[in-house]
């Protein structure tokens, strides 16, 4: 009878054993590596790679969509205009690990629990991308980088029985705007100015897809996905520990802005200070022109999708930087026009259309008002 027993319970436990680990032939280990942050810019926001070990083989590589051409000689402009290159390479998983552990910066692994023939397809698709017809294409930070790439295997390859698990926190609405400023707490200078030349597009609300841009909720994405009835990923082990994490710096901007506040009241309401309220109505014209020049730059003349339909124009005139150096030519209709243009990119903001940074340019934006109403009260 114990036998009996004992013999029913082995056959239970063998029956509930996951198909996955019964069907897989395929020597294949496939993981999701997630890499934490860095101090440099290119890695403020993490870094993702595909990791496939096969024991048949003996190969075990890492699948690198974040790789580009670094000694072209036309690289910084291609990197500016947005025409940069990048392309998916491979190499082995021990140099992958070398280079980030050098760096300080985590990596977490998150092992694939699917059937033989499910990994096979995802081994599949990632040896067609590899070719070199297929590996290029052209970079862009919120639509087309490393995790979205990476994002878009396991539909592609698992076909429709794969579905992502939620990513945005409940109810909650989220922009591009708002994650990654999230990401840019100690770098004050650039989120200014990633801010400033980031236009409207990134304002718009992220679906559950969407915010996969990002490697840590790309992460949190797959652990949470199925396939048909199943778990697609088990929970991430930490396989490098990373640097801890920075405090946040003095707010660099913000004193800037303060400072041109300050000075500007000073040449204003001072009578002996005429010559520095000259001075800085030439520098805020000068700065806020050279500023509306470049915006339309990156949105006409490259390829970043983001710098696209870039409200800041309102308030940084491009026609300021030739007044700067003619301010006679200055009437009280464009004073006029000027201030109500800044009024209308506050209106912008205030309906989540285009928001601004508005605690390091709120400074800047009193001292134009002061500015156009010193021109429009003279003329």
């Amino acid at each position: 009878m114990i036998r009996q027993i004992c013999t029913i319970l082995l056959l239970i436990l063998l029956g509930a054993q996951p198909a996955s680990s019964q069907s897989d032939s395929s020597h294949l280990r496939i993981t999701l590596l997630t890499c934490g942050t860095g101090t440099q810019p290119w890695e403020t926001f993490g870094h993702s790679a595909i990791r496939v070990a096969d024991s048949l083989r003996g190969s075990d590589n890492v699948y690198n969509w974040g790789t580009f051409n670094g000694y072209d000689e036309d690289f910084l402009i291609k990197f500016t205009r947005g025409k940069l290159l990048y392309y998916l390479s491979y190499y082995p998983y021990r140099q992958f690990l070398m280079e980030y552990a050098d760096y300080g910066r985590s990596v977490w692994e998150q092992e694939l629990i699917l059937s033989g023939a499910a990994k096979i397809q995802i081994y599949e698709f990632l040896q067609w991308n590899a070719r070199e017809e297929n590996k290029y294409y052209k970079y862009d930070f919120f639509f087309d980088n490393c995790a979205t790439r990476i994002r878009d295997v396991f539909p592609a390859a698992l076909g429709k029985e794969f579905r992502f698990g939620k990513t945005l926190p409940p109810g909650k609405k989220l922009s591009y705007r708002n994650i990654i400023n999230q990401y840019f707490y100690r770098v004050h200078w650039q989120r200014f100015g990633v801010n400033i030349l980031l236009g409207s597009r990134i304002d718009s609300i992220m679906s559950n897809e969407d915010i996969m841009f990002l490697p840590d909720y790309l992460s949190l994405g797959i652990g949470k996905s199925r396939l048909g009835s199943q778990a697609v990923s088990g929970e991430p082990v930490q396989v490098v520990p990373g640097s801890e994490a920075l405090p946040a710096g003095v707010n660099g901007p913000l004193l800037l802005t303060l400072g041109i506040l300050l000075l500007t009241v000073a040449g204003v309401f001072v009578p002996r200070l005429r010559a520095l309220y000259f001075f800085m109505r030439f520098l805020l014209l000068f700065l806020t022109g050279f500023i509306g020049c470049f915006i339309i730059i990156m949105w006409l003349g490259t390829d970043h999708q983001a710098c696209a339909n870039n409200f800041n124009l309102l308030w940084a005139l491009p026609t300021n930087l030739i007044l700067a150096f003619r301010p006679g030519k200055i009437r009280s209709r464009y004073a006029l026009m000027a201030i109500l243009l800044i009024f209308i990119s506050m209106l912008l903001h205030l309906f989540r259309i285009q928001e601004l940074p508005l605690l390091e340019l709120s400074p800047m934006l009193l001292s134009l008002l002061l500015h156009y109403g010193m021109i429009y009260r003279k003329h």
